[in-house]
């Protein structure tokens, strides 16, 4: 196995995801701040930091060049010595190759095309969720009336049905996509504040600079330095988590249907086994909970402080665990609706699930219909035993109950309460927000 399932040959199919890996290689982050700097130089130009014709020449070139990332980084711990060092030789310019990188510090041109970089990784992301919401709420729409088991500590508790089941994997999915616009906003931010975010060499007014830059590459401006500020990170990192939690609900839920004493959800196309013919393993649903399972160590480490003016050792961190917690963010939201759409409720496994164990799932029901007669105590307690009396005796405990209580007005049964109101709410809401 490689150091990464992520781009391993092997296991990147279950983990990896093509669109998003492209963003974080080397070329990649390369090119991203190659046009940091180019841009920046033209903003430079035009506020007349540099002289305007370098500062459009130098825009030019980075649109143009091609620097080979090999041999980049090193000694220095970042890229963007090495990286200035081959733009100018490239250049081959050096009345204009000098103003590259004015006044910057390479923590400004690395954090500003990471932002370039995740702006795409989150446009790919919400294009996912909003595939992932319009299966889940024309299913949830589908099957609201179709009555299931709901659990509690993995016991049977009540009737619901499947559609309120689909509905309860949405409904956070639909507010991580309510709340992606503020993320972008605060987040995807420019960082020009140089080299200890006094912004000492980047003229008179760093603020108008920091701002035209920011509009140039369509960022948001931070309107201060955050160099060891890293909120925009943590909230990047919490949204994403978050993301993958939503995927694991969604897994672990799949995971108990799909169980073989259980059979009520049947996924197509299912994993097989090395020695067991009969086996379909639940695959994908697996990886999302192992997803939902990763990403929390990850946004711990970046949730760490970052002390004084910037701090080497907590922003190398975040080159070891962002670009993971973002491929496993994507991977999650793509495996969505991957698994919805090979997924199958089995309605008479989940009808037969209603009337097993003799009825007893319909014990809260009963109670409250008694309770009417002899109050809310009394009811409990005889509802309580009469359960153990159906589970040993194997009669039905709706049986039962009338026997007890002839008189009694027997509710129908099975009561599914709000579940498919709430299944269509939610249908409702996601297309309304689509």
């Amino acid at each position: 196995m490689s150091v990464s399932p992520f781009d391993s040959a092997m296991h990147r199919h279950l983990f990896g995801d093509a669109e998003v890996g492209r963003l974080f290689t080397d070329t990649a982050e390369v090119r991203a701040q190659m046009l940091v700097l180019g841009t920046l130089a033209k903003v430079q130009g035009e506020a007349g930091l540099i002289p305007e014709i370098s500062g459009a020449f130098l825009h030019r070139a980075a649109m143009e060049l091609q620097i080979d990332p090999d041999g980049l980084g090193g000694a220095n711990g970042v890229v963007i010595p090495e990286l200035v060092q081959a733009f100018r030789k490239a250049l081959d310019a050096p009345e204009h190759g000098q103003y590259l990188h004015w006044g910057a510090t390479s923590q400004d041109i690395q954090d500003t095309g990471l932002m370039l970089r995740m702006r795409q990784v989150l446009a790919l992301i919400e294009d996912r969720l909003r595939t992932a919401l319009s299966q889940l709420a024309d299913m949830a729409e589908q099957e609201a009336d179709t009555g299931q088991t709901a659990r509690t500590y993995g016991q049977a508790a009540v009737p619901s049905s499947f559609g309120a089941q689909l509905a309860s994997w949405g409904w956070p999915i639909l507010r991580m996509l309510e709340r992606l616009d503020g993320v972008r906003d605060h987040a995807l931010a420019v960082s020009l504040s140089g080299a200890a975010g006094t912004a000492s060499q980047l003229g008179r007014d760093p603020g108008a600079l920091r701002g035209a830059l920011a509009k140039a590459l369509a960022l948001s401006d931070p309107g201060a330095s955050w160099h060891s500020d890293r909120s925009r990170i943590i909230e990047l990192s919490q949204w994403l988590e978050s993301l993958c939690s939503c995927g694991g609900k969604i897994g672990a839920d799949i995971l108990t249907g799909a169980r073989s004493d259980l059979a009520e959800l049947r996924l197509d196309g299912a994993g097989g086994s090395s020695t067991m013919p009969q086996k379909q393993n639940p695959v994908g649903p697996s990886v999302l909970v192992a997803l939902s399972r990763f990403a929390p160590a990850q946004t711990a480490i970046l949730m760490q402080p970052h002390t004084e003016a910037r701090d080497g050792a907590g922003w190398f961190a975040e080159w070891l665990t962002l670009p993971a917690l973002a491929m496993a963010a994507a991977r999650s939201a793509a495996l969505m609706g991957e698994t919805l759409s090979a997924l199958t409720p089995d309605r008479d496994a989940m009808a037969a699930g209603l009337t097993s164990a003799h009825g007893t799932l319909h014990a809260e029901a009963l109670s409250f219909a008694l309770a009417e007669q002899i109050g809310r105590p009394a009811a409990q307690s005889l509802v309580k035993k009469l359960a153990q009396k159906a589970m040993s005796t194997g009669t039905d405990l709706s049986k039962l109950v009338a026997d007890a209580h002839p008189d009694i007005e027997m509710p129908d049964l099975p009561n599914l309460g709000q579940a498919p109101t709430e299944a269509r709410a939610f249908a409702r809401a996601v297309r309304a927000a689509l």
